[in-house]
Parts: structure tokens; C-alpha cells; sequence
């Protein structure tokens, strides 16, 4: 089996915060030629979609932001991709969930315990499980199973450090090398993007 090359974005948030993609964002999946995208939910412009799948095949699962997509995508997929079974999801959970985390941030900050209770609840016997939600990259292994947040491609944490996304190597006998690719070179100049200097 060839290895197989898998781009992860989530969080774009075009136009609800920004404007327009990150400059670097498609320039960058050109580059590393993926054979499929995965979007991990706050799209929030079907135009987003459509942009990416220029690029390659695109599964995307909708997020807490994502009205325009409330009967066109699934809060969840389950996919197999090389032999390797992954769930996608946005990571935000139920409503209820929704709000009890928003006052736990409010009062403890972002804790990445938080956020891996609720995307392993749907995660079956997933071997990856790629979530957004948070805007902070994540790629943690817990007792063989991959926790992957490839932060948000728009918006970093609190504004601070650089938008991402992610990319999963499959390769043959299911080994999975993930990485983050931070996109930097860009900041936010009001909605748009502006360069860094």
C-alpha cells in the first residue's frame, strides 16, 4: 500500500473573522499534493469547500458555527483512509457540552482534558481522532490512539502565536506520522490579512 497523504484544516472561520483564507493556506496543500482534505468544522462559507476540493477530495463535518451547513453535513464521519480508521468531528460536543465548557474556559483557561473526554465519546474504535473547536494544535498519542488538532488556519489562540493546519502521513501496515504546519508571515490588520514584519 503507497502511502497516503492527508491535509487537515479546521477553523477557518471565512468570513464570519476573516475576510479571506490565509494567504499561505492553498499555496501550501498545492505543495504537499494531498490525496484528500479533511475539514474539522467552522467553515462557515461553502465557497471554502469548493476552494479546497480544487485541490483534492474533500470530507468535512460541520461545526458550532456553521449554520449554512446544518442539513448538508454530519457532526461526525467515520472514515478509513489507507487502512486506518479515523473519526472527524468539529470537538465541540452537545449544547450542553457547549456551554459547560465555555464557563470551565472562562474560569480554568484552555485545558486539553476538556476536549479529548468529548471527542472520544463518538470515536468507536477509531485509531485517529481529528477534532478543532479549540483553535490550539494538538497531537497527542494516548494509549495508541491519535488525538489531532490541527489548530485553526484563520485564528490563533487568544490571537497569539500562528493560524496551522495538519497533515497525517499513512503508510503501509497503518503507521501514521503526524505533523503541524504553522503558516505564519501573516497577521490579522482588522478582518484582513496583512504581512508581518
Amino acid at each position: 500500500m503507497p502511502e497516503y497523504t492527508v491535509a487537515v484544516v479546521a477553523d477557518t472561520h471565512v468570513p464570519d473573522r476573516v475576510r479571506e483564507l490565509h494567504p499561505h493556506l492553498l499555496p501550501s496543500l498545492r505543495e504537499i499534493r494531498p490525496d484528500i482534505i479533511l475539514h474539522a468544522g467552522d467553515i462557515c462559507a461553502p465557497v471554502i469547500l469548493d476552494m479546497l476540493s480544487e485541490i483534492a477530495p474533500v470530507q468535512a463535518v460541520r461545526g458550532n458555527r456553521d449554520w449554512v451547513f446544518v442539513t448538508a453535513l454530519p457532526q461526525v464521519r467515520q472514515l478509513v483512509l489507507n487502512g486506518v480508521k479515523i473519526t472527524l468531528q468539529h470537538g465541540h460536543g452537545t449544547f450542553g457540552d457547549y456551554l459547560l465548557d465555555k464557563m470551565a474556559y472562562l474560569w480554568q483557561g484552555y485545558r486539553f482534558e476538556r476536549y479529548a473526554k468529548i471527542v472520544r465519546r463518538v470515536a468507536g474504535d477509531a485509531q485517529v481522532l481529528i477534532f478543532g473547536h479549540t483553535h490550539h494544535a494538538e497531537c497527542v498519542w494516548e494509549d495508541g490512539v491519535l488525538l489531532f488538532n490541527p489548530g485553526s488556519a484563520s485564528m490563533p489562540p487568544n490571537r497569539r502565536g500562528m493560524p496551522s493546519y495538519g497533515v497525517l502521513q499513512i503508510g503501509e501496515n497503518g503507521k501514521i506520522q503526524p505533523e503541524i504546519h504553522p503558516l505564519g508571515a501573516f497577521h490579522w490588520d482588522g478582518r484582513r490579512w496583512a504581512e508581518s514584519r
